[in-house]
């Protein structure tokens, strides 16, 4: 776990410290930009990164600030997420907002959202790859605007389609493609098209697998709400398909929750559909489709990748916490 130690450091180096501060205030602004950093997580996304343009033939001294960059999105869009989704927890912690209110996190929020590019800047990238970053913040607020308006409009007539058209916005591109083609920019080589295809198919993979772990984790090892998604009322691959199979009082019962606002929604109803999701084979369905998805994404992608990027990828989809 040294690359990730070595990650780690470099990403808090970049923010200033509460020590640097001249006033409380200040000093405060400093603690809230490095609250979500220091609470540490995988950093997934930032060492498949490194790994790519390392094995591509980039150094690592080259490639750490668009690693660090990533993860400073990673972090900031962590942030608007949790206070989008009214998410109660975020690596074993209150989410910011919990601690300090709507308006102090969303801005830091903004604060990291800055700092990425300043990263990007000063590492003096080429426009093309500041471009990916672009794109990969587009991609992901369209991604999160599907989601979001799916919730806010109590829209429930959805297909595995639509599932996919917001997973492959919000979470594919950022968790795998980007990284991969940002990767190859980064030591001076263009992107192959498999980067994108497969790429993306392990993204989504991830996501559903992600959906999986909300419902069924080990509540220690998860950092997150167990059934949080239910709570916040989120259409994953796993409802879509319960709500197809299930008859029709459980499916109109199922819906009246989905469409109730999280503060007004009843644990015993959020217990049952828990219940139910998992004793009607959709959960398990889900991540059978996923690790399906995962190995055919990796055979593809196995004659242009090293092992060590490879075992990264196949990280994103193995998880059982």
């Amino acid at each position: 776990m040294l690359v990730v130690e070595e990650l780690r450091g470099f990403l808090l180096n970049t923010l200033p410290h509460p020590d640097q501060a001249s006033r409380d205030e200040e000093r405060f602004y400093f603690r809230l930009l490095r609250d979500y950093p220091e609470r540490g997580g995988k950093m997934l996304r930032g060492r498949l990164l490194l790994a790519t343009a390392e094995g591509m033939g980039a150094s690592r001294e080259r490639a750490l600030p668009a690693a660090a960059a990533l993860e400073l999105f990673q972090n900031w869009v962590l942030i608007h997420d949790d206070i989008e989704d009214q998410s109660e927890e975020r690596r074993g912690r209150p989410a910011l907002h919990r601690l300090y209110g709507l308006p102090l996190a969303l801005n830091a929020g903004d604060a990291l959202h800055a700092l990425m590019w300043r990263v990007l800047a000063e590492a003096g990238f080429p426009p093309e790859l500041l471009l990916e970053f672009a794109r990969l913040v587009e991609k992901t607020a369209y991604g999160q605007h599907l989601d979001l308006y799916w919730i806010e409009r109590g829209v429930l007539d959805l297909t595995e389609d639509d599932y996919f058209e917001m997973v492959r916005h919000k979470t594919a591109y950022y968790t795998a493609v980007a990284p991969l083609r940002i990767g190859a920019m980064v030591a001076g080589e263009t992107p192959p098209p498999v980067f994108d295809t497969y790429g993306e198919q392990l993204g989504i993979a991830f996501q559903i697998i992600d959906d999986v772990l909300n419902l069924e984790a080990d509540p220690e090892a998860y950092g997150k709400e167990i059934a949080g998604d239910l709570y916040e009322g989120k259409r994953t691959l796993i409802l879509i398909d319960f709500l197809k199979r299930a008859d029709r009082e459980e499916a109109e019962r199922a819906r009246r929750l989905l469409r109730t606002p999280r503060a007004e929604k009843d644990p015993e109803e959020v217990r049952w559909l828990h219940r139910r999701l998992r004793e009607s084979g959709a959960v398990a369905r889900a991540r059978a489709r996923a690790e399906e998805m995962a190995g055919e994404a990796l055979a593809a992608l196995s004659p242009h990748l090293p092992q060590e990027v490879l075992d990264l990828l196949s990280g994103l989809v193995d998880r059982r916490a």
